[in-house]
Formats: structure tokens, sequence, C-alpha cells
């Protein structure tokens, strides 16, 4: 790793001036009396920028910033015509540019950043600031693909920079509630899990649209856009939201809520890699009888299995069923007839299933997490119907910069609730889910000269070294090639 620093926020202007301070006779008057109450010095503002200053990245910056208790310094976007401009406005003094690696090499300066780009530029954005010593705040997924989020994981650790992933609700007190609930033995031996979503609430499951670069806007940098994928001539429909269900540039329904739902059984029950994943996709019929084929891009629907083994708090394997497109699971015998089961609606869900009863949960962008615990004799245990505290996204920004600024051995940063060290695993369990859908998509010709698919069984997966043990061939869906210039 090149550029290596030592504990960067461990050596910030503010220690520097703490130290010196305490090395001299001089008396210091204290800021509170130069600034009044609030004031923050300076010496003591981190210097933050944003990669990625426009939709779910403007309250990210933002909330970073602390109501302006941290400096934020530049911004960089492919495109400041769009929502953008609501960052520019909140910081009209930050530098602007349409390159982060430009950014990161001019701005010296810089302390920490938070990345919130497609799914795509999350990796190589990251990495590239990590090399430079900068502390990051990246976004859900972490990554697009397992061997980046392994890379990440690591690579923190070596660099010694503050780290966490934007699945706010890992932040939500009350997921202390659902971890409580398990650990108390309440329901037994725990042995399924059941997670759904009414994602996608995008285009996705059907052929890649054609490219039109006549209709390129004059504000966006189509290259930068790009990033690490294949270059392409401009393509409507894909900036700035429809690119999810592109496997070039998105991770479909799993990379965009799967970091919120599936975090609540992999942390309350301490799950690690995953040793095998099962899926079926369903199929849209555009010609007569004939499923169309696109693997391209994501199905517009999906049901997966992931097996874990047994860990200190699940003492039996678990089986994690996961579906998208609105498919719910059936309803335990535990939970009444008329109550929603996960969020509002059902539309989002988590169950833990015991031997004694369910815990029936949900976090997303659009509901609380308000978990409630139904026993087999009748008995209930919910939470509170309104969250307490008006914090943004329970202070999982501001938590992250307090860190960056405390060290990275500190206590701060231990207690991080997706630091790497945790967020890097989950994630590669939610990428599981992507590449048994990409592997059930293989097809080849057969000596009878049929086409044939010849994915479409259970995978088996080492997790320590990365790799599907019993189809070669599935492999290739573990990374991705890179454009030169972006690669990790």
């Amino acid at each position: 790793m090149k550029n290596r620093k030592e504990e960067k926020s461990g050596q910030s202007r503010r220690d520097f001036i703490k130290n010196a301070a305490l090395a001299s006779s001089i008396f210091i008057v204290p800021r509170h009396v130069l600034g009044g109450v609030g004031f923050t010095a300076p010496s003591d503002q981190l210097n933050l920028a944003a990669i990625g200053a426009g939709g779910k990245g403007i309250s990210d910056i933002k909330n970073a910033s602390v109501n302006g208790r941290e400096r934020v310094v530049a911004l960089c976007d492919v495109d400041f015509s769009g929502s953008a401009k609501q960052s520019i406005e909140n910081f009209p003094n930050a530098k602007r540019y349409a390159d982060y690696r430009e950014m990161l090499d001019k701005e010296k300066d810089i302390d920490g950043v938070t990345i919130s780009t497609p799914d795509h530029v999350h990796g190589p954005a990251a990495k590239y600031a990590m090399e430079r010593g900068k502390h990051v705040y990246v976004q859900k997924p972490l990554t697009h693909n397992i061997r980046e989020a392994r890379l990440l994981t690591e690579m923190a650790r070596d660099q010694k920079v503050v780290t966490q992933m934007g699945n706010q609700g890992a932040s939500n007190p009350l997921l202390g509630m659902v971890q409580k609930w398990v650990d108390s033995g309440k329901l037994g031996k725990i042995s399924k899990v059941q997670i759904w979503t009414n994602r996608p609430v995008w285009p996705q499951g059907f052929a890649f649209p054609q490219p039109n670069p006549s209709q390129r806007p004059d504000a966006l940098n189509w290259d930068l856009w790009l990033g690490p994928a294949p270059e392409i001539p401009y393509t409507p429909n894909l900036h700035p939201f429809n690119w999810r269900g592109w496997w070039d540039y998105g991770t479909g329904a799993l990379g965009d809520v799967g970091c919120h739902l599936i975090d609540i059984p992999f942390r309350t029950l301490g799950l690690h890699y995953p040793t095998a994943a099962e899926c079926s996709v369903g199929t849209v019929f555009t010609r007569m009888w004939t499923p169309d084929y696109h693997p391209e891009g994501c199905p517009a629907s999906s049901y997966i299995t992931i097996n874990f083994n047994t860990t200190e708090k699940s003492q039996s394997p678990i089986e994690m069923t996961w579906s998208d497109g609105g498919i719910r699971p059936s309803r335990p015998a535990a939970i009444p007839p008329d109550h929603d089961m996960g969020g509002a609606n059902s539309a989002n869900g988590v169950l833990i299933i015991g031997e004694h009863g369910v815990i029936s949960t949900n976090i997303n962008d659009s509901s609380p997490l308000m978990p409630k615990l139904y026993m087999n004799d009748g008995s209930t245990d919910f939470g509170p119907e309104k969250e307490d505290g008006d914090e943004p996204e329970y202070g999982h920004q501001r938590k992250w910069v307090d860190a960056c600024k405390a060290g990275f051995r500190s206590k701060e940063h231990q207690e991080l609730t997706s630091s790497f060290d945790y967020a890097g695993p989950m994630t590669e369990t939610v990428l599981m889910g992507n590449l048994a859908i990409r592997s059930y998509m293989l097809r080849r010709e057969n000596p009878q000269g049929q086409m044939e698919f010849f994915g479409r069984r259970k995978l088996l997966w080492d997790g320590d070294n990365m790799r599907i043990t019993n189809l070669e061939e599935a492999n290739q869906f573990v990374g991705r090639e890179y454009r030169p210039g972006f690669e990790v």
C-alpha cells in the first residue's frame, strides 16, 4: 500500500495544538471564552469532502458537517446541474470537482470523505481515498462486488483510517431491543430467518436501453460517471437513478435495501461468511412461451437461500431466505392475521424464527425499526410506536466524524456500528445473493445444440478464500474487470 499514514486523525491539527499547549507554560484562554458557547476552533474542525454530492450525498455530507461544526472544503460530482445543486447551496465555499482523483490529489488537507455515488464507484473511490490516508464514509452497499469488500476491509486496517458504511439503521438504538430478545434465549433454538422487500421500485428485468449520445446532458461528465465500467456511448435512463438494475453499475434490490434488512439478523445472530447460496428468479415472457433473457441486468424478482454455520449466538445452522419483487414469506402462526409483518403494509421486513416464537422487524429509509416479539404461547413484547430523538439518521454520520477525531484505536471507532470490520463481511453476504443470481443465469450450448442453464445449483462457498468450490464459472462474479485508471 502506498502513502501509508499512521493514525492521521490522532496526529491532527487539533492534537498538535493540544500537545503544544501541554508542553508550554503559557496560559491558554479557553476557547469558549473567546468564541462563545458552541464555538468550535478551526484547529478542531475536520476538513471534509463529498464524492457524490447529489441524491443521498446531500444528507450524508450535511449530516457529517454536524450543523457546521466541521468544515466542508470540497464537493465532487459528475453533474452539478441536478440534485447536487442542494449541496452547493449548503456549502457555497466548497471547491467543486468532477473527478474525485483530481480532488484528492489537489486538496491535501482533506481529512475524510463521504462517498455517495452509484455502487460501481464505491470501491475505486474508497480505495483511492484510503491510499491517501483519508477516513471514509461509504454508502451502502459498501462495494459493487465481494472482492472489493474484502480488499477495503483489509485496507482500512492497514491504513489505520476510520470507516463507516451508510446503513444508518445500524445506529438505531431500538436494534438493541432485538439483540436483547435474541440473547435472552426466549426464542429457543433459532434456525430460520426470512427477509423480503418491495424493491425494485425502478425499471428492471428487461433489455439494456439503447445508447443515444445526442441526448447526453451538457452538464454530465459521462466518462467519469462510467468510472470503472466498460466504455459505452451515452445511454439514457441510467443516470441519475435507474442504473441500479444493471450489473455494470448497480447491485439490484439486494444492494439497495439488503444492507439495511440483512444487517439485523447478521448483527444480532453474530453471523459470518455464508457456506452456500441457491436462488431462483422470476421470468418475463415477451414472446410466445419464451422467457426473456437479459444477463446484463437484474431480474424483476428473485428468491434466494443463504446458509450459515452455527455461531456463539445461534447454536444451530441458520437458513436465511431473501425475496424481492414484492414476494413475501408465509405468515408464522404466532403473528395475528391482521398485524403487519415487518414494516408498514408488510412491504419490507425481517422475521427471526425460533422454536418458541418470532421477532418481526424492519429498517429502511422510510420505515422505523418497530421491533415486535410474538411468542407461541400468545405473549408479546413490542417496541415503541414512535422513536425518541431527533438527531438525523440516528447520528450515524456524526458518530463517524467523532471517531475520526478520536483516532483509529479509539473507543469511538470501536463503537461504530458499521466500520468496515463489520460492514465488509456483512456486505459480502448481501452480494453473495447477487453472485447466486448471476450464476443462475449462466447458459451454454449443449451437445444437442440447445441452450442450457448450467448454474442452477446450490453454490458452495469458501468464504476465507472467496471461492465457489463446485462451479468454477461462478467465480467470475466474485470480482470484476476495471477500466484503466479506476482499478481496485
